[in-house]
């Protein structure tokens, strides 16, 4: 587990955001940390992309914070980690298109099987 986030706190905070319907202040600041030391983990040769990648994680956990569900999960750092990467992927994928020219396709015709 992280030591920049403590996982109770984090648990305690999306619990009352639940409650509230609305994120709490603190769980905001939670989130902005956890995604600022996400990014820290990657390379970016251009500082705006960082900030770019970390805001379009951050709009992931907006979107879909209230789907975490305390009863499946005792964790929710994972969950929302997991959430910030992908939204970091996200934003790689808009801020830097793969071109049509760069991917390899497939046919079910060129595949054989024994």
């Amino acid at each position: 587990m992280a030591n920049y986030v403590n996982p109770e706190e984090l648990k305690k905070e999306i619990l009352l955001s639940k409650d509230r319907d609305e994120l709490t202040p603190r769980a905001i600041e939670i989130f902005q940390l956890m995604a600022k030391e996400a990014s820290k983990k990657l390379k970016y040769k251009d500082e705006e992309d960082r900030k770019d990648c970390i805001a379009f994680a951050l709009m992931d956990i907006i979107k879909y914070w209230r789907s975490y569900n305390p009863e499946k999960s005792k964790y929710p750092f994972a969950y929302y980690t997991q959430i910030i990467k992908n939204g970091f992927a996200k934003g790689w994928r808009k801020l830097h298109p793969i071109s049509s020219t760069n991917k390899v396709s497939l046919s079910n015709e060129n595949l054989y099987s024994i």
